[in-house]
């Protein structure tokens, strides 16, 4: 929103994180955690009980550390973990809600406790609201805000003193479909164009396609993987779904000789082709120059012509030829449920 500045003059603000495990009680929640964070729009993914909240505890210092050692924005979390929250806005999933005090009230008492002169936290409590879409509400009473409504002042609390890094523990939870997608507008605007790094914990998969730019996925307190949500679908196996009539037996034959395996579904045939191996088979045979680079992504153009070329060979006559698509979902599911 025009007029609503986010100011970011910290020398660092990179997270890393090594060798983190931490436990409430004798079992570990957390196993061996390591990764390094540039300012940037994290997604947060897990099953529940993974260790997403307890990860973004650790995160902001408000439990001891054990074993293995955060750094936020160059600060020990160890030691300093209540200089580095002046650069931290949290949002609870639970709570942050005081029964009796207006909006704006609530949102300058957590600016104060931040340490802002109590004139600027009023002040910026005004601005923040404005930019949440409460600006209208901000003299009623909070306790009577609607789901939605208490979603976005949790959102302006967090906002209120200035952070450089947003910790968001499922922030649609309990809204609408309107409230969800006005909510993640929101904080998709302040990680893409005010510059705020941002980590969303959530299960919900569409919430992090929407904002992110990247996931850590955790399963039982262990970092299960990293991935870049452009990357999904890059991967070399990649299904076609392929629909047709006449000679099976050859057409099988030489989806074979591509190294593919093929299963039915109904009338479909899912035919999955490793496209690397497919690509090295094809410059093989010279009709694909080879390329040494591993992270260009595999268009799936290429996997489509050689299902044609076999097609046509075997003349087996082909109705549909597609790529099956390959979501945030899929990979996660796959993951999570190895």
């Amino acid at each position: 929103m025009e007029g609503f500045i986010i100011k970011v003059n910290r020398a660092s603000t990179d997270i890393q994180v090594a060798n983190l495990t931490f436990a409430y009680l004798k079992e570990p929640v957390l196993k061996n955690v390591d990764f390094t964070l540039k300012r940037g729009a994290v997604g947060l993914l897990g099953p529940n009980g993974s260790g997403k909240t307890t990860l973004l505890r650790c995160l902001l210092g408000q439990v001891p550390l054990k074993s293995g050692h955060i750094e936020v924005m160059g600060l020990d979390m160890a030691n300093k973990a209540r200089l580095a929250r002046a650069g931290l806005g949290w949002m609870p999933e639970r709570g942050g809600i005081i029964p009796g005090m207006s909006g704006v009230a609530l949102v300058a008492y957590l600016g104060q406790l931040s340490g802002m002169p109590a004139r600027d936290a009023m002040q910026r409590a005004h601005e923040v609201l404005h930019f949440v879409g409460l600006a209208d509400e901000r003299y009623r009473q909070c306790d009577d805000y609607s789901q939605g409504m208490k979603q976005r002042l949790k959102l302006a609390q967090a906002l209120v003193h200035d952070p450089t890094w947003l910790f968001l523990d499922e922030p649609t939870s309990g809204l609408d479909p309107r409230g969800r997608v006005s909510i993640l507008e929101l904080i998709k605007d302040l990680a893409q164009n005010k510059g705020l790094g941002v980590i969303l914990s959530t299960h919900l998969l569409a919430d992090v396609e929407a904002v992110c730019d990247e996931i850590l996925v955790l399963r039982d307190g262990e970092l299960l993987a990293r991935e870049k949500v452009d990357a999904i679908g890059h991967e070399p196996l990649q299904v076609f779904e392929v629909e047709g009539f006449g000679n099976d037996t050859d057409f099988l034959a030489g989806l074979e000789k591509l190294g593919a395996k093929v299963t039915v579904d109904k009338r479909l045939m899912l035919v999955k082709l490793d496209m690397k191996n497919l690509l090295k088979l094809q410059a093989t045979a010279g009709t694909v120059p080879v390329s040494g680079d591993d992270s260009v992504p595999f268009p799936a153009a290429t996997g489509v012509r050689a299902i044609l070329s076999v097609a046509a060979d075997s003349g087996y006559a082909l109705r549909r030829v597609r790529r099956r698509p390959v979501s945030l979902a899929d990979e996660f599911y796959k993951m999570v449920e190895a």
